[in-house]
Formats: structure tokens, sequence, C-alpha cells
């Protein structure tokens, strides 16, 4: 301050100052010197600068950078200085405006936060290894290919069969379809046939595996094979008999400005129904948005990365899931504090078992099927992971199941007057009798676990509703929707299938 306060010095850097803003102003490539030097004269000068001076702050900071990077010299007045001479002074302010801690409140999600994401994936990454190498150093290798595969595995053949025989269903309504279309068969009998087609579609599987017994792997297989092909034949009667209610319609002004929105169609085409039972959606229509050629090399990679994915999720499942459930009892007949314990100690687990999954059938192996068949919408899943409520979670993770529930269920309900929070049960019942299917019918295990997990979200859907309503904020929805859906929800059902699974496996292996 001494220094700051003798007249001599004070005029001295005064004049040298407001020497170099004049020059620097009159200079248009310099002008930033001049603004960055504008903050340390007498406030007359600083109104004199008022137009532009925050230009040539900004671009003074700039110039400031460059200068101490590379020790630019000047030439004033015949006498040789340096930028750095008059860059940043003692009396130059060093606070100009009001700024937030990055990591306060106000301010945290206006930064960017791709190095703490980076740590948190190496953390994760170096923790996940010492575990495992530790779990292999303790216990060893515990994969059981037996849980998977069996010595009968080959000798499945009714099994296989009843798999290649689901293909007459699609034909034999298209058979059905032909002859609607050619008016050789009355609605009332067409929707009578169709019923008798997709009825036996889903109840033959069921009997073949309950008959004949399965291992786990092949009977799930088989159920999801039989549900995608149920649901892919309800989309294509349900559709041509839309079409044709169109056609036939007598109110001729509704039915042209229909026809302006959609495809119709005057016969049933074998070739769109073919395309359709193979491609990656369940909502057929008789043409598509088709890519230009086929990325081979694309392919290739995603093919390596699904069986990477793959035999980790295998992995997790033998050396964690198996051992924790063999080891635990069934968490609604022991201690309640016992069973959480198990719960929080399987979710982990279930938790990547899950994501895996998730990655290999709806990103790896539905890319891959679309880009085997130039399959051009590739929307199989937006993103579920930042789902605020259980509601928006089922609207975003499986988007062509969601696409048909819309299309086939959800809306011809409403256009029957169904109400919509009826419409939504009804909607949540079908998929929980969909989930019972694929797991207990494999499993031989008929105790409603699956259907009771499904319905039970419809109260949850109300519960985070009102959770998000109340706290208004998007972060507080998404933390509650990762406890209740993956924390606590599905560990639990896991732990209750798995539970009577594993005992009876490991009482036939015996």
């Amino acid at each position: 301050m001494a220094l700051l306060d003798s007249p001599d010095i004070g005029r001295t850097t005064t004049t040298a100052i407001r020497g170099e803003i004049r020059r620097r102003t009159s200079v248009n490539a310099d002008a930033g010197i001049g603004g960055g030097l504008c903050d340390s004269s007498s406030s007359s000068q600083t109104n004199s600068f008022n137009e532009n001076g925050k230009e040539q702050i900004r671009v003074g900071d700039e110039a400031k950078e460059e200068s101490k990077a590379n020790g630019e010299e000047k030439q004033q007045g015949g006498v040789k200085t340096t930028v750095l001479h008059y860059t940043y002074r003692p009396s130059s302010p060093a606070h100009r405006r009001i700024k937030e801690s990055p990591l306060s409140s106000d301010a945290i999600f206006k930064q960017s936060h791709a190095g703490l994401f980076n740590l948190c994936i190496v953390v994760l990454v170096a923790v996940n290894s010492r575990l495992i190498i530790e779990n292999l150093m303790k216990y060893g290798l515990l994969i059981n290919s037996n849980f998977w595969f069996s010595s009968r595995s080959l000798r499945e053949w009714p099994l296989l069969m009843c798999c290649l025989s689901l293909l007459v269903f699609p034909l034999a309504a298209y058979i059905v379809e032909k002859l609607a279309w050619q008016k050789r068969l009355s609605d009332p009998v067409v929707i009578t046939l169709h019923v008798i087609i997709t009825t036996t579609a889903i109840l033959y599987p069921v009997f073949m595996i309950l008959r004949f017994g399965s291992v786990v792997l092949s009977g799930v297989s088989l159920m999801l094979c039989t549900c995608i092909n149920w649901l892919k034949l309800v989309s294509f009667v349900h559709t041509n008999y839309d079409m044709r209610s169109l056609v036939n319609s007598t109110d001729k002004g509704k039915a042209e400005s229909t026809s302006s929105k959609i495809e119709l169609f005057y016969d049933v085409d074998f070739n769109s129904l073919v395309y359709f039972m193979v491609a990656p959606t369940l909502c057929y229509q008789i043409s598509y948005p088709r890519t230009e050629f086929i990325r081979k090399g694309w392919v290739l990679r995603q093919m390596i990365k699904l069986v990477i994915f793959t035999g980790f999720m295998g992995f997790i499942i033998e050396q964690y899931i198996n051992p924790i459930v063999k080891n635990s009892r069934h968490p609604l007949k022991g201690d309640f504090l016992y069973a959480i314990e198990r719960v929080l100690k399987l979710s982990v687990p279930n938790l990547y078992v899950w994501l895996c999954m998730f990655y290999c059938f709806f990103h790896l192996w539905l890319n891959i099927l679309a880009e085997l068949l130039r399959f051009g919408d590739r929307e199989f899943y937006k993103d579920w992971w930042n789902a605020q409520t259980v509601e928006e979670y089922w609207r975003l993770w499986n988007m062509p199941v969601h696409k048909w529930i819309v299309r086939h269920l959800y809306f011809p309900c409403l256009r029957n007057g169904i109400p919509r929070g009826s419409a939504i049960l009804i909607a949540f019942f079908m998929s929980a009798v969909f989930h019972e299917l694929c797991i207990a019918v494999p499993c031989h295990i008929f105790k409603f676990w699956a259907f009771i997990g499904i319905m039970f979200q419809v109260p949850l859907v109300l519960l985070t509703n009102y959770l998000q309503n109340k706290f208004q904020n998007s972060m507080v929805g998404n933390i509650i929707f990762w406890c209740f859906f993956s924390i606590l929800g599905q560990p639990m059902c896991v732990l209750l299938y798995y539970h009577d699974v594993m005992n009876q496996k490991v009482n036939s292996w015996k």
C-alpha cells in the first residue's frame, strides 16, 4: 500500500497504462491488451471506454494468456518492452464478477463432470476386478454348466421340433387373411379362426415344455420365441382387420382422409409377412424404412461384443448369484433382517446381469438383426436410465413392446370407451401374464412371483408419480426409481424364484 500511495510511482504507472491504452485502442489487432489494462486505470478512463470495456476485457484475458506463453515483445516509443510488463499488474483487479464454486448447488449442473465420470469408471473397474480375483482365489471357478445345459439337452428334440413348428401358425393366419380379403370368409368366421390359431400358438409350447421337461435355458428360449410369435400374429391379424374395415367403410370421407396418412392395400402380401416375422419389430406394416447396404465389418464387431458380454453375464450368474441363493433361506420364511441382507447382497450382481442382458439383447442383438435385414427404425429403447418414475421407465426401456401395447391394446381400449386407468391396468395385466409364462413354465414353478411383481408395478407407478410431483426434482425421482426397481424389486423376485429353482436343481444333481 505504501508503494501505491507514492505520488511519483502512481503517476508513472498511470501515465504508462494510459499511454498503452491509447496505443492499443488505435490498433485493432492489439485491442484486447488495452482492455485488460483498462481495469487498473482511474474511474474516468473506465467511463471513457464504457461501450468497449466488456469486449476488451474478454479479449484482453486471452491476450494475457497468450503473452504469458510466448513472452511476446512490443516496441513502444523507441523503447523495447514486453507485454508482460503491463499484463496482470499487482494493481489490476483479480476479482471482477460474482461466481459460484463449481460444486455448489447453483452451479453443479452447469459444469461438465466428464472427469469425475471417468474416475468412477476407473474405480468401478478396479474394485470389481479385485473382488473377482478375490472370489476366484477363495472359491475357485464355480461355473456349473448343468444349470444351463445337461446331458439330455441334445436329446430334447421335442422342444426343438416345437420351436420349428411355430412357423405353421403365421402360415395359417396368412391363409385365413387371404381368404378374408377375397371375401370367401365372413368376419365372424375369420375372427373365430384367428382366436383358435393364436390360442393354440401359445398353449402348444407350454404343453410341450411341461410334458417333456427341459433345462432352464431351453425352456426360456422356447417361451420367448413363443411370446414373440404370438405378439407378431396378433399384430398381423389386427392390422389386416383394420385395413379391411377402412376399405369397406361406408364413410368414404373418413376412409379417404385416413388413407392419406397410412398406406392402404387391398390384398395381404406373403413377402411382407415373411419379412415381418424375422424383423426386429412387433408391429406389422406392409413396408418399413430400409437402409441402403449392410455394414459387414460393423456386424462382426457387434457379434464379438455379444459373445464377450454374454460370457460375462454367465460368469456373474454362476460365480456370484448361484452361490448367494444356494446358501440362503426363503426370504418370506426367515428373519426379516436376514432377508434384507440377502436382497442387498444380491442386488449388485443382479444389477450387472440385468444391464448386460439389456445391452446384449436390446442393443447388440436387435441391431445386428436390423443390420442384416437392413431394417431402418432402430429405436429399440430410449434413455430409460434417466426415468424419474416407474411409469416413465416402462415407456422407455422396451420400445418394440411399448409400441405394440399402444397400437394394439391401449388405444383400442380407449376407442371402445374403456377409461384410461383401466386401460393401463389391462396393459400391466397382460405384461404380468407373459412374464409369468416366460419364467414359471421353464422353471416348472407356478407360484406367480413374476405375475405379482409386475402387477405390483401399478401401485409403484402411483407412488413414484406422487413423490415426483411432491419433490419436483428429476434427480430425486431418478434415485427413487433405481432404489425401488433395481436395488429392491428385482433382487427380491430373483431370490424368490432362484431359491426354488436352485433347490430343485441341487436335489436332482445329488
